[in-house]
């Protein structure tokens, strides 16, 4: 652990809260949004709030992609099961999460669906190969940093010839939804929300490289630092982009070398463009629908995808009366501005994707109990 410590020193992380209280300049406001739920909870974990001057504000922006998952797609994925007999597999977090009628894909398989819980795309595939009798559905979700591995699904799912599995596709592209974000900063069912610099997420640029957000720092005059998920990498990145609002530069930084380049994985890339598209248009919770933010499954591999091997009825449902899980995604609101947070909403009787993921915001302000407080450098 010796690596990780070297990113948690104590003494370093006083001398940069006393570098940022030093170059904070006292008479403006710095709104910083950290789209990665991972930073979120580093933030609450290690207290990096509390180190922060009062005008310094992080602003808890998408978070993951169980988030801003619609309900609707959760309501198709429990229609795949119940209506076509499929044995569904998914990653863990997307069991709990609310769908229609206070169904859940977990309540389901309580029920007697066949819903699996799966590590990785090759577990899935693994089903398949066990059950040739049976339809295999993969519950593709993800970022830009899970979708190389059901890229790598679909390439041997065909040359196996593996007939009986197919993926529902869910992949979603992380600068349209920042993108977004900049260019709809109020919406009026939702509030309004002020964003002066982005701490941009670790695993994604690990993928995709630091270069797609050079469009948004020069386009919106925003600045971007490319974060580590450690105290210390947060800390430092919210100096990168104090410094930058200082002197009036709006750029790509990258504070996590250590793992991003500009060109990112290149390889990873190939794979995604050779199996998957663009969309025209997906919604995501909180930011409704949004033009070519995400990914669907190319013609070639039109055989192993879900939405055209099935018959599946495109759902409009809502959120949960009262759940504010679409104003925190946008970051317009606070977990603790929900009437529902912690009282009706716990982990253990999820309203919103965002308590029941493990990256969600409100799941990060119940974990480190930052709810108790009165916590005013949050936004």
């Amino acid at each position: 652990m010796k690596y990780v410590d070297e990113f948690r020193q104590q003494k370093l992380a006083r001398q940069l809260a006393d570098a940022i209280r030093h170059e904070a300049d006292r008479g403006r406001e710095y709104h910083l949004m950290e789209f990665c739920g991972g930073h979120t909870h580093a933030i609450f974990r290690y207290g990096v709030q509390d180190l922060m001057p009062d005008n310094v504000r992080f602003v808890h922006g998408p978070g993951c992609p169980v988030c801003v998952l619609p309900i609707g797609r959760i309501d198709e994925a429990i229609h795949l099961v119940e209506a076509h007999d499929v044995i569904l597999c998914t990653y863990g977090d997307l069991l709990r999460v609310p769908a229609s009628g206070r169904k859940s894909l977990i309540r389901v398989k309580a029920a007697g669906g066949d819903v699996r819980m799966v590590y990785s795309t090759q577990d899935a595939l693994r089903i398949a190969r066990e059950n040739p009798d049976r339809e295999v559905v993969f519950f593709a979700i993800g970022f830009e940093t899970t979708t190389p591995p059901s890229a790598v699904a679909l390439r041997q799912a065909k040359a196996e010839g593996l007939s009986n599995f197919s993926l529902f596709c869910n992949h979603v592209l992380t600068p349209a939804a920042i993108q977004n974000i900049l260019e709809s900063p109020e919406v009026r069912e939702l509030g309004s929300v002020s964003i002066h610099g982005f701490f941009g997420p670790s695993h994604v640029s690990s993928i995709i490289g630091s270069r797609p957000y050079e469009y948004f720092a020069q386009e919106f005059q925003r600045p971007v630092v490319i974060a580590g998920f450690e105290p210390l990498d947060v800390m430092q990145s919210a100096l990168m982009l104090i410094r930058q609002l200082n002197e009036g530069r709006y750029v790509v930084e990258n504070e996590y070398t250590r793992v991003v380049s500009r060109e990112g994985n290149c390889k990873a890339q190939q794979l995604v463009a050779e199996t998957f598209e663009l969309r025209r248009s997906f919604e995501w919770r909180g930011l409704g629908q949004v033009p070519y933010s995400a990914l669907k499954i190319k013609q070639d591999y039109a055989s192993l995808d879900a939405e055209r091997r099935f018959s599946i009825p495109v759902s409009q449902a809502k959120d949960v009366k009262g759940c504010e899980c679409p104003a925190i995604l946008r970051g317009a609101k606070r977990p603790t501005d929900c009437k529902l947070f912690g009282t009706v909403c716990t982990p253990d009787n999820p309203m919103g994707s965002c308590m029941v993921s493990s990256e969600g915001a409100c799941a990060a302000y119940w974990s480190y109990g930052r709810f108790r407080q009165s916590n005013k450098k949050s936004a």
